[in-house]
C-alpha cells in the first residue's frame, strides 16, 4: 500500500510539475552564443530555494569556523586566496544570465589547508577550494578557472534542490503530493536532505551540464577553453593511486574530455572576444 501511494504520488507531482512547465510557455527561446543544456529541472521547484541557500550558508559558517578552530582557514591576504578572489570576480559577472537569483547571493570564496582534491560551490554562491587542489596539481589561472565555474554552475543549475525534489517525490510520495497542493509543510524535505549539502553526488547529467556551463562561464571571463582539457588530464593522472575526493563526486575519463573537447569551438568565440581578438 505505501509503495502504491508513493507511486502515485511520484506520478502525480511529474503531472504537475510538466504542467507547470508547459504553462510557463512553450515558445522557444532565442539562440544564444555558448553551451545549450535546456532549462533547470523542474524537481528543484519542489525545494524553496531560500531556504535551501540558508542551510547552505549555516553549513558553510560552520565549516570556516572549523577550519578555523583548527589554523586552516587561509587569511584574506593570502597569495592563493587572493588569486581565488580575483579569478572569481571575473567569472561571478557572467553567472547571472544562468540564473537570475544569482545577482543577490552573497558570494564567498575561501581557501582551506587540506591535502584533500576537492572544491565545491554550495548553493547561494558560497566557494571553497582545499590547498590540495591547487598544490598537486599545480593548476594554472585557466584550470583553477574551470574548476570554479563547473562548481559555480553547480549552484547556478540547482543540482542540490533538483537532488532534493526527486529525493522527496521519490520518498515522501503522497506526503509530498499533499505539500504541493498546500496541504503540508514542504521544509521538513529540509530537514532530510539539508545535512547532505556538502557530500550530495551529483548524475552523470549533472555532471555534464557543469562541465559545459562552467566551460562557458571560463571563456565569457577570458580564460582558456583548453584548459578544461588539460585540467582533467591532470586529474586523470591524479587518479591512478587513491581517487582524490573531488573525483569520487566528479567523473573522470576519456569520455568527459571528448565532451569537453566538443564543445569547445562552441565557447571558443566567446574567449577570444573576452580577449579583445
Amino acid at each position: 500500500m505505501q509503495r502504491t501511494l508513493r507511486s502515485l504520488g511520484l506520478a502525480l507531482c511529474l503531472g504537475l510539475l510538466a504542467s507547470a512547465s508547459w504553462s510557463q510557455g512553450s515558445a522557444n527561446p532565442a539562440p544564444r552564443e555558448g553551451v545549450d543544456v535546456g532549462r533547470n529541472s523542474a524537481f528543484a521547484r519542489l525545494v524553496p530555494a531560500d531556504e535551501v541557500e540558508a542551510a547552505a550558508n549555516k553549513q558553510y559558517q560552520d565549516l570556516l569556523k572549523q577550519a578555523a578552530s583548527q589554523n586552516a582557514l587561509a587569511g584574506p591576504n593570502h597569495p592563493q586566496v587572493m588569486r581565488l578572489r580575483r579569478i572569481a570576480d571575473k567569472l561571478i559577472p557572467f553567472a547571472y544570465s544562468w540564473n537570475p537569483r544569482a545577482r543577490n547571493w552573497r558570494w564567498e570564496i575561501n581557501l582551506l589547508g587540506s591535502r584533500q582534491i576537492n572544491a565545491f560551490c554550495m548553493p547561494g554562491g558560497k566557494i571553497a577550494f582545499y590547498t590540495g587542489i591547487l598544490d598537486q596539481l599545480q593548476l594554472t589561472d585557466d584550470e583553477v578557472a574551470q574548476i570554479m565555474g563547473h562548481e559555480i554552475a553547480h549552484a547556478l543549475r540547482e543540482h542540490a534542490r533538483e537532488r532534493m525534489g526527486k529525493s522527496a517525490a521519490t520518498n515522501i510520495g503522497a506526503g509530498l503530493l499533499s505539500q504541493v497542493l498546500g496541504l503540508g509543510d514542504i521544509g521538513r524535505t529540509l530537514t532530510n536532505y539539508g545535512a547532505e549539502l556538502l557530500t550530495l553526488k551529483f548524475s552523470r547529467d549533472n555532471e555534464t551540464e557543469a562541465d559545459l556551463v562552467g566551460l562557458e562561464l571560463a571563456a565569457r571571463a577570458g580564460y582558456n577553453p583548453q584548459a578544461g582539457v588539460s585540467l582533467w588530464r591532470k586529474m586523470q593522472a591524479a587518479s591512478k593511486g587513491a581517487p582524490p575526493q573531488w573525483l569520487s563526486t566528479h567523473p573522470a575519463g576519456s569520455t568527459r574530455i571528448a565532451e569537453i573537447e566538443a564543445a569547445i569551438p562552441q565557447v571558443m568565440p566567446l574567449y577570444e572576444r573576452a580577449l579583445g581578438r
